[in-house]
C-alpha cells in the first residue's frame, strides 16, 4: 500500500500517547484497507491498547458510520489524538493526468463500490492510496469549536464538528495527491447556516421584517440552496473536457503567458483572489476554466445569471464552480443577507472568486461600464475583516474573432435578445463548426484592497464612490493587458476608408503605418504583428471575407475589400477591442485642430479646453483617468511625433503643422462613430423642444430608425454609428447634461446647443478624415 500524509512522520505525531484513528471509510472495505495500514505502521513502541480506529461517518457516504461514539473519547480525562484516516481512489493515468473522463459519469473512478475496488486494488494498485490527514487533540478541537461557535456553545453539535475537521484535515492531504484543481468547500451550507453571526443575522431581520423566525430561517436556507454551487470533482474534470472541447472545436490555440499563471498560483496561497474578466463571448467562462484547470488551479466560484441555469448546462455548471443569482432582488432582505454571508465564506475560507465585471456581454466590442453589486459584497466582506486583504484580478479574454458577433449587430440595430435555453445552447455549439483564429487569455496587474482601502475597519464602507473608483482602476488595468490582434488593425484600416472601398495596396500601406504606431508606443499585441508584404496582409483580409465581415471583388484591374452589406457594426465590433488605445490620440488630433484656429498665444489653452471638452463628452464610452493623469498620457502621446509640441502649440500655424505631422491619424477611424451617435440623439431631443422624455428606450428605438434614414441621406458617413449602445450612452450623456427633464429651464435651447456642439465636432473629424485623404492621395501618386 502507499499513502500520502503532511511532512514528517507518517505515523501521527503528538505530545499525547493515545492515538484514535477516525476512519472516513465508505464501505467495510476501505474501513479493512485503513484497518490494515494501521496494523502495518504502528511503532513498536505503541502499544496495541494505545491505539484504536473508530469509524465515522463517510465524507462520500454521509449515512455510513456513526458519530455518537466519540463523546466518550471528546470527554475523557486523557488528552486523545486523534487521526483521520482515508482511502484515495485515482482516476487511470493517461497522457499524464489523472482525470476523469465523459465515460466515467456512468461510474465515478473516485467513488468506486465494493466490488470494483477490490478489483482496482488487485489489478491496478498504484490507484489505490491511503490518505493521513492532519492530527489534532482532543482538547485542541474543543478550542476550535468554543472559537467557532462561542464559548457558552453546547456541546450537542461538537460530534458532527469533529467529523467535519477529520473530512476537511483529509481533503487538505489529499489535495497533495491529486492537486489544487480540486479545492472545493465542504460542508459549506452546514457551516453558513450554523454561524453564530448568520442565525443572530436571521433573528434581527425576523424582527425587522416582523416575521416569525422559523419561517425566516426556512427562506435563507432555500435561498442558500438557490444560490450556492454544489462542486463535484467528477464533474470538474467533467466540465473541463468540455471547455477543452469546445474552445479548441472553434479556435486552434489558447495563448495563456506562464509567467501569469505562476503569479495568479503565488497568490492565491496566501489570499483570496477575485478574477474579473471581460465577457466578449459565451466561451469567457470556458476558456478561463479551462486554463486553470490545465495550470493545476483550483475552479473559481463564478457568478452566473439565474437565466444561464437551465437544463442541462445548468445543473452541470453548477457541479463546476459555477453559483446563480437573481439579476433583480434589491427589495428582498433575506436574499441580499443570504448572499452577502455565501460571499463572507468564500473570502474567509480563501476560496478564489469570479464574475464578469461588465455584467452582460459587450454587444460594441468596446468594454462596458463596470457593474457594482459583487465588488461591493466583497469590499464590504474585507471592510468588516474576513481576511487580511484581498486580491482584484483584471483578465482580458481576446479572441480573433467570434461567432456570435452577427447575433450582436443584430442586436445593436435593435432585434431582441434570442433567450438563453436549451434550443440557443445548440445553436451556439454548432457555430463553432468553423474556425475563428486564437484566444488570448491574459491576466492584469493585481489590485490589492488593503493597499488602496487600508486595514479593515470592522465596519462597512461609507464611501459611495469607494466601489465604483475600484472598479474602474480594474477596468483600465483589463484595457492595459487586451493584446492587439491583427484582425482589430485590419478594421481599424478598412473602417479609416468610410464607405469607400480600399485596395490591397491602400490597406497595406494603412497597416504598415498602425504596425509601426503600435511597435513605437508598445502596446501589448497577441502575436508578432506581420504586415511587411500584401501577401501576409491579403491573409488577414481573407480569413474576414470567409467570416462574411468582408467583401473581396477582383472583377477589376486590382483586388479590392470594402465592408460586406450590413456588416458594419460586426466590423466595428473587432475594432472597438482596441480602440481604447487610440482615443487619447484622437482627442490630441482634434484638440491640435482647435489650437491651430485660436488667436496667436492662446493655443495651449484651447488645446488643453477642447481635450478636457472631448474627454467629457466621451466619459459614458472610455474610461479616462483623473485629470492630471489624463494631461500626462496625451503629453506623452503628442511626444512621440514631437517632443517640443507645447512650446509650439501656442503659435497657429505650428499648431497646424504638427497636426500635419501626425502619422498615422486616429481621430476618423475611432470617434466619428461615437459623436455621431450622440448627435443623432440630441437631434432627436431637440425636435422636442421643451417636452420632457417620459421613456428613454423609445427615444432610442426612435433614434435607430432615423438613424437608417440618415445614413441613407449621407447625413451620418459610418452605419456603425446607428448602434443601440452607442445611442443608449447618447441618451447617458444628455442626462448628465439634465435635458431629459420637464423642470429644468431652457430646455429646448440648451438641447440645441449641445446638438450645434457635437455636430461641430463632427465637422472637425471630417477635417482630419481630409487630411488623412490628402496623404493617401499623396502617397498614391
Amino acid at each position: 500500500m502507499q499513502s500520502v500524509s503532511p511532512p514528517g512522520s507518517r505515523w501521527p505525531d503528538g505530545n499525547t500517547k493515545r492515538v484514535l484513528f477516525l476512519l472516513d471509510a465508505a464501505s467495510g472495505f476501505e474501513a479493512e484497507i485503513l484497518r490494515g495500514w494501521i496494523d502495518e505502521n504502528r511503532p513498536k513502541s505503541a502499544a496495541p491498547t494505545d491505539v484504536q480506529a473508530l469509524r465515522i461517518p463517510s465524507s462520500r457516504r454521509p449515512r455510513r458510520g456513526r458519530a455518537g461514539v466519540l463523546e466518550a473519547a471528546l470527554a475523557g480525562v486523557d488528552d486523545v489524538l486523534f487521526a483521520p484516516l482515508r482511502v484515495a481512489w485515482l482516476a487511470p493515468e493517461k497522457e499524464g493526468r489523472r482525470e476523469a473522463r465523459l465515460i466515467d459519469l456512468l461510474s465515478d473512478p473516485r467513488d468506486p463500490g465494493p466490488t470494483r475496488a477490490r478489483l482496482v486494488r488487485r489489478f491496478f494498485p498504484d490507484r489505490c492510496r491511503v490518505v493521513v490527514g492532519e492530527a489534532a487533540t482532543a482538547s485542541a478541537l474543543r478550542k476550535r469549536w468554543r472559537e467557532a461557535f462561542g464559548p457558552d456553545a453546547e456541546t450537542a453539535g461538537l460530534e458532527n464538528f469533529v467529523v467535519r475537521q477529520a473530512a476537511l484535515a483529509l481533503d487538505r492531504a489529499e489535495r497533495r495527491l491529486r492537486g489544487g484543481r480540486y479545492k472545493i468547500p465542504r460542508f459549506l451550507k452546514e457551516e453558513v447556516l450554523e454561524r453564530p453571526s448568520f442565525r443572530a443575522g436571521l433573528e434581527r431581520l425576523a424582527r425587522d421584517l416582523e416575521r416569525p423566525q422559523a419561517k425566516v430561517r426556512r427562506a435563507a436556507e432555500r435561498y442558500l440552496r438557490e444560490i450556492a454551487a454544489n462542486h463535484s470533482p467528477l464533474w470538474i474534470d467533467v466540465f473541463a473536457r468540455l471547455c477543452r472541447s469546445s474552445s479548441t472545436r472553434g479556435y486552434e490555440r489558447l495563448r495563456v503567458e506562464p509567467s501569469e499563471i505562476e503569479s495568479l498560483r503565488e497568490l492565491s496561497l496566501h489570499h483570496p483572489v477575485v478574477l474579473l474578466p471581460t465577457h466578449k463571448s459565451n466561451l469567457d467562462h470556458p476558456v478561463v476554466f479551462r486554463a486553470l484547470h490545465e495550470a493545476g488551479l483550483p475552479p473559481s466560484h463564478t457568478a452566473g445569471g439565474d437565466n444561464m441555469n437551465f437544463f442541462p448546462q445548468g445543473p452541470v455548471a453548477r457541479r463546476a464552480g459555477i453559483f446563480f443569482i437573481r439579476r433583480s432582488f434589491k427589495d428582498n432582505e433575506v436574499y441580499k443577507f443570504v448572499l452577502r454571508s455565501y460571499i463572507d465564506f468564500l473570502v474567509e475560507k480563501r476560496f478564489p472568486l469570479q464574475w464578469f465585471i461588465e455584467g452582460g456581454r459587450s454587444r460594441s466590442g468596446k468594454l462596458l461600464p463596470p457593474r457594482y453589486g459583487l465588488l461591493s459584497y466583497v469590499v464590504d466582506s474585507y471592510l468588516r475583516g474576513k481576511s487580511e486583504d484581498v486580491m482584484l484580478i483584471p483578465v482580458s479574454v481576446a479572441y480573433d474573432q467570434i461567432s456570435e458577433v452577427g447575433d450582436y449587430a443584430a442586436e445593436q440595430r435593435g432585434a431582441p435578445k434570442e433567450r438563453e435555453g436549451i434550443v440557443w445552447f445548440v445553436r451556439f455549439l454548432r457555430s463553432l463548426g468553423r474556425k475563428y483564429g486564437n484566444i488570448d487569455l491574459r491576466f492584469g496587474e493585481p489590485l490589492s484592497l488593503r493597499s488602496v482601502l487600508g486595514a479593515p475597519t470592522g465596519e462597512s464602507a461609507t464611501d459611495d464612490l469607494l466601489v465604483p473608483k475600484l472598479a474602474f482602476e480594474v477596468c483600465t488595468r483589463i484595457n492595459q493587458v487586451t493584446p492587439v490582434t491583427p484582425i482589430s488593425l485590419a478594421m481599424l484600416a478598412v473602417l479609416g476608408a468610410g464607405d469607400r472601398a480600399m485596395s490591397l495596396a491602400e490597406i497595406h500601406r494603412a497597416l504598415a503605418d498602425l504596425a509601426a504606431y503600435v511597435t513605437k508606443r508598445g502596446l501589448l499585441t497577441s502575436e508578432k504583428i506581420r504586415f511587411e508584404s500584401e501577401e501576409k496582409v491579403r491573409d488577414t483580409l481573407d480569413l474576414l471575407v470567409e467570416s462574411g465581415v468582408l467583401e473581396r471583388f477582383e472583377e477589376g484591374p486590382e483586388v479590392i475589400y470594402s465592408v460586406a452589406p450590413d456588416q458594419h457594426l460586426a466590423a466595428a465590433y473587432y475594432r472597438n477591442t482596441v480602440i481604447h488605445f487610440l482615443t487619447t490620440g484622437a482627442i490630441g488630433e482634434l484638440a491640435l485642430l482647435r489650437a491651430a484656429d485660436a488667436p496667436p498665444g492662446e493655443g495651449a489653452t484651447t488645446f488643453w479646453e477642447e481635450a478636457l471638452r472631448l474627454r467629457d463628452l466621451l466619459k459614458f464610452d472610455f474610461f479616462f483617468p483623473h485629470k492630471d493623469e489624463f494631461h500626462r498620457e496625451v503629453r506623452e502621446e503628442l511626444a512621440l511625433h514631437a517632443r517640443d509640441w507645447e512650446q509650439r502649440v501656442d503659435d497657429p500655424d505650428e499648431a497646424r503643422a504638427l497636426l500635419e505631422s501626425i502619422r498615422p491619424f486616429h481621430a476618423h477611424r475611432t470617434l466619428r462613430a461615437f459623436f455621431e451617435a450622440y448627435a443623432l440623439v440630441a437631434d432627436r431631443l431637440a425636435v422636442l423642444g421643451e417636452d420632457p422624455v417620459e421613456d428613454e428606450s423609445s427615444v432610442v428605438r426612435d433614434c435607430l430608425v432615423w438613424g437608417k434614414q440618415y445614413v441613407r441621406q449621407r447625413r451620418i458617413r459610418n452605419a456603425e454609428s446607428v448602434s443601440k449602445t452607442l445611442l443608449q450612452n447618447g441618451i447617458r450623456l444628455a442626462a448628465n447634461r439634465d435635458l431629459l427633464g420637464s423642470e429644468s429651464p431652457g430646455l429646448a435651447v440648451r438641447r440645441a446647443r449641445l446638438s450645434g456642439e457635437l455636430h461641430d465636432t463632427i465637422r472637425r473629424i471630417d477635417a482630419i478624415h481630409a487630411l488623412a485623404s490628402a496623404r493617401r492621395a499623396g502617397a498614391l501618386r
